[in-house]
């Protein structure tokens, strides 16, 4: 590179902004990074060869429009990371400007910037792919037995999100999106999951409309975080006050088996007589992805069963004579009584969690709940505290001693 190309460099005020030629913007350091360009070495090793590398390289059409300060910044630390094999605190340094960019870092910058402007954007929408017929065409894909409210969610979230980004933005473009929706942070790592399946199928072969799969955007989106919050779980003398509250053995049958069976929603409200298996205990479920699976119940939950059956007869239909809606305001009219949070997912976390009291371990937990892994256990878990775990402790070296004391005992697994 000559000097007369050097003397283009200037720095953009309002932006903060490097040129290396005036048609060309390089905005790839704030003013906080100026400093370090009065290095000589760092100058000629780091700016000269990196406009050598852009030199030697096609420029791709659309690469004096993108803003590379912009890239910097919009792009996740993590994923520039791991793009550039580098750590994740030293991209942090750099774009805080307390350390100046390697050769590597730049390579990335310059791969994520090819894959946001390519010469002639073959991620471009076939001209007659819509955005509604590859919203129809990725349902139809999904898998059979997916739940109806998944489709439903995907149809919600998508519908409106691909208003905005369409079937071909760039990795930014979605971390914006994602930045600027008001919901929650679940909410918005739920935005993401059902984008990075669209995406996913859409730049595969699966779809067969014609994207490269090397240009799929979701693939340097880093999730949103997810703030680690403890769930509310009841307590087994709250289950029974609950229980206690309830008038209809109906009502008893429903809150007991929620808290002993561990069951979703949906499972409870479809449970007919000839799924219970009285002699050991279980009850037949198909729960998510249609996966047959067996629930346990304990002697209160038969207890208030037998009751209610003699009370009602669903000549082969569900056992409860309501639908999952009805049995969702059920408890949504003890919730206004009682003032405790009665979901049935606060019912599932105290299955759990009172199984990880008495303790049961996670692995089990994992099996008789029919959750995916241990590590929805332990989220479902986070509520137990060590001194919950202390009361089940007994010194490795000191088996003959008598438990440690702590002011309570062991729960039973089962409510009676």
């Amino acid at each position: 590179m000559s000097q007369p190309d050097l003397a283009f460099i200037q720095l953009e005020q309002a932006g903060g902004c490097f040129f290396f030629k005036p048609e060309f913007s390089l905005a790839l350091f704030s003013q906080k990074n100026l400093h370090h360009f009065h290095d000589s070495k760092f100058f000629g090793q780091k700016v000269v060869g990196f406009w050598a590398w852009l030199d030697s390289n096609q420029r791709p059409i659309g690469y004096e429009t993108l803003t590379w300060a912009r890239l910097l910044r919009e792009t996740p630390a993590s994923t520039l990371a791991q793009l550039a094999g580098v750590s994740k605190q030293y991209v942090s340094q750099v774009k805080q400007g307390q350390r100046p960019p390697s050769e590597r870092l730049i390579q990335a910058l310059l791969q994520l910037l090819q894959l946001h402007h390519k010469p002639s954007f073959p991620n471009q929408a076939p001209t007659d792919t819509s955005v509604e017929k590859a919203l129809s065409l990725f349902l139809q894909s999904r898998r059979e037995g997916i739940s109806p409210e998944t489709i439903r969610e995907y149809r919600l979230i998508l519908g409106k999100a691909l208003k905005v980004l369409g079937l071909a933005p760039s990795t930014i473009d979605i971390n914006i999106y994602l930045r600027s929706l008001t919901c929650s942070p679940g909410g918005k790592y739920g935005y993401f999951k059902d984008l990075r399946a669209f995406y996913r199928w859409l730049y595969s072969p699966r779809a067969g409309l014609g994207f490269n799969p090397t240009d799929n955007p979701i693939t340097w989106v880093d999730p949103p975080k997810r703030p680690k919050l403890i769930l509310p779980s009841f307590s087994r003398e709250q289950v029974l006050f609950l229980i206690d509250t309830v008038n209809s053995n109906r009502d008893k049958a429903i809150i007991a088996v929620l808290a002993e069976s561990g069951l979703r929603l949906t499972e409870l409200a479809n449970v007919k007589e000839k799924d219970i298996n009285w002699r050991i205990r279980t009850i037949r479920t198909i729960g998510k992805g249609s996966k047959e699976g067996y629930a346990p119940f304990g002697t209160l939950s038969e207890q208030y069963l037998r009751a209610w059956l003699q009370e009602y007869q669903p000549n082969g239909d569900t056992i409860w004579g309501l639908n999952k809606w009805g049995i969702e305001s059920m408890l949504e009219r003890l919730r206004n009584k009682t003032g405790l949070p009665c979901n049935p997912h606060t019912f599932r976390r105290t299955f759990a969690c009172l199984l990880r009291k008495a303790g049961i371990d996670c692995l089990t937990i994992k099996d008789l709940g029919r959750w995916e892994s241990v590590e929805m256990v332990q989220r479902y878990t986070a509520s137990i505290t060590f001194f919950d775990s202390l009361k089940l402790y007994q010194a490795p070296l000191s088996r003959d001693e008598s438990a440690v004391e702590t002011g309570g005992e062991v729960c039973n697994v089962e409510l009676t």
